[in-house]
């Protein structure tokens, strides 16, 4: 049956039938137990809200955007419209269901790629990563990794196939992962093929992902880093028939609320993602995870990577001995010592940290590396799927790449980097005292 969500961020969600499988299946309702900012709610206490509410918040505008961008479009048939509709809001509900817990920390515990077998790769273009690695091993899973093999090869990939006959699970999965090579024409509707938007739609510099993640983690960190005008940027998506394809496009008049959006989003990973008291739990997160005495692995088998989450993760911490285990649990972060804000590399971080040992004060350097947009340096795949600006009053104005209509990426196209310098708060004040004689 189908189910209504009360979410404060958007309001009532209306989710289908099958959908309503979906949410209900272990699979999904493991991301109730990941917190959407991992260890954030250390600086913002209202930081709690998970991967759970954000994807079905994500799988809602998927539904607003299609019926904005496509509202006047002479679909063939109503099925046809509704089959293309529903893949798009399953990617989009579907895209987070493979993160690890705590989010991104725990990936460098992930397997090797190839110990998760996803057969769907054998659908898939070759990566250059692959190329340049004599072994396939070398290349180590991902939570994207993880999303496939639940889409493609898990318990819940028959409740997809029950719930949607309509439409197969990889046809999911290839609006998720652009280099999968999708088996039939599913996607091709009058001779146009809708992927390229659709997929933008879910991973682009203009996605349903970031549009839902910026307003919820401004609203739940109590910030107004964040803020966007979501009903104005999809009022003004539309379409570009482009060699066959449809592309993402933007209305003109909404050009300023994209800039806007890039900003936003540059803003609060420097504000609220890279806060120094969340970053340092992360730094002892991973010296654990690293270290000889962790005993912290997420498998390869899905259905026991289904029982992973941050309550587990947390439990284990508890149980450990290891030092760097228990200040996370005993909340004994090391402290900020040093706080250098640059634009480019430099070597006083490293001058600092050597200093520091020199005198037998251990410490942890972090540096956070903020670009505004990855619009030049991203993948292959999503380098060739281009967001262009058309202009609904100007007929004569020929649509554009939308990086040749704005000045915002060369004007931001330089990263901003935050390195710190933490030590255990017991050797705070000799440390301290060591830099200002050294003045370094």
């Amino acid at each position: 049956m189908s189910i209504e969500v009360r979410d404060p961020v958007h309001g009532t969600i209306a989710l289908g039938d099958g959908e309503t499988n979906v949410v209900d299946s272990p699979e999904f309702q493991r991301l109730r137990a990941i917190k959407q900012l991992g260890f954030a709610d250390v600086s913002f206490p209202g930081a709690t809200h998970t991967r759970f509410l954000h994807s079905v918040g994500v799988c809602h505008l998927a539904g607003v955007v299609f019926d904005q961008i496509f509202k006047n479009f002479p679909f063939s048939s109503r099925s046809v419209r509704n089959r293309l509709r529903q893949a798009f809001r399953l990617a989009a509900l579907l895209h987070d269901v493979g993160h690890g817990p705590l989010s991104h920390t725990t990936e460098d515990v992930m397997p090797p790629l190839q110990a998760l077998k996803v057969k769907a790769y054998e659908l898939r273009h070759k990566s250059p990563l692959q190329g340049e690695l004599n072994e396939p091993h070398e290349i180590r899973a991902s939570h994207e990794d993880y999303t496939i093999k639940y889409i493609t090869d898990s318990p819940l990939t028959q409740v997809l196939k029950d719930s949607f006959p309509d439409l197969s699970p990889i046809h999911v999965a290839c609006l998720i992962d652009k280099t999968l090579i999708n088996p039939d024409d599913f996607f091709i509707e009058q001779g146009i093929d809708f992927r390229p938007i659709l997929s933008q739609l879910v991973s682009s510099e203009l996605d349903v992902d970031r549009m839902d993640y910026l307003e919820r983690d401004s609203y739940f960190t109590g910030t107004n880093y964040g803020r966007i005008d979501i009903n104005w940027l999809t009022t003004n998506l539309a379409y570009h028939l482009l060699d066959g394809k449809f592309y993402l496009a933007l209305n003109r008049r909404a050009l300023y609320t994209f800039d806007d959006f890039l900003i936003s989003r540059h803003h609060i990973h420097l504000m609220v993602y890279f806060h120094h008291k969340a970053l340092i739990f992360e730094e002892m997160l991973n010296k654990y995870l690293m270290s000889t005495d962790s005993k912290f692995f997420l498998p390869s088998d899905i259905n026991e990577y289904t029982k992973y989450n941050d309550f587990m993760l947390y439990e284990h911490l508890a149980a450990s001995n290891n030092e760097w285990a228990q200040r996370i649990t005993k909340r004994r972060p090391y402290k900020v010592l040093v706080e250098l804000h640059n634009t480019e590399d430099n070597s006083r971080p490293e001058n600092i940290r050597r200093t520091l040992e020199e005198n037998e004060i251990d410490c942890i350097v972090a540096s956070s590396k903020a670009r505004l947009s990855k619009y030049h340096t991203t993948s292959q795949e999503d380098r060739a799927l281009q967001i262009y600006v058309v202009d609904q009053y100007d007929k004569w104005d020929k649509p554009a790449p939308i990086d040749q209509s704005t000045e915002i990426f060369q004007r931001y196209q330089g990263a901003r980097i935050i390195d710190r310098i933490y030590v255990a708060p017991e050797s705070y004040g000799k440390a301290e005292k060591i830099l200002l004689a050294k003045r370094i």
